[in-house]
């Protein structure tokens, strides 16, 4: 880890801790709500490509709505139904590979809590 490049364990870590382990293996793509803590474990498994993009955007959108709003809202941002993706939840879009649609979706949300 150089600079403020996480590797996937470690962002894996902070995403359980924002998000808990079910809501990060659901946007994350796997079935297993578990799978999260083991990924997050040195020496454990490492997850998929497609699943390790997932999370590094997961992270960053993360990164992007607690700076603007907070934790808790950061988190309630993830699980609820979002105008700017036709109702649905960032954690389903990220599922989706709808990273584009959840990217604008943070940045509507930064712009109008910075505009208000």
């Amino acid at each position: 880890m150089t600079g403020d490049r996480l590797d996937v364990r470690e962002i894996t870590r902070r995403l359980n801790a924002a998000l808990g382990g079910t809501l990060v293996a659901t946007l994350a793509g796997s079935k297993d709500s578990k799978i999260t803590h083991k990924w997050a474990k040195e020496g454990g498994p490492a997850p998929r490509a497609e699943a390790v993009r997932r999370l590094a955007f997961a992270y960053e959108q993360l990164q992007k709505v607690v700076e603007a709003e907070g934790e808790h809202v950061a988190r309630l941002w993830f699980i609820g139904a979002n105008p700017w993706l036709d109702y649905d939840t960032p954690v389903n879009a990220i599922r989706e590979g709808r990273l584009e649609e959840v990217a604008r979706a943070a940045q509507a949300l930064v712009d109008d809590a910075f505009s208000a």
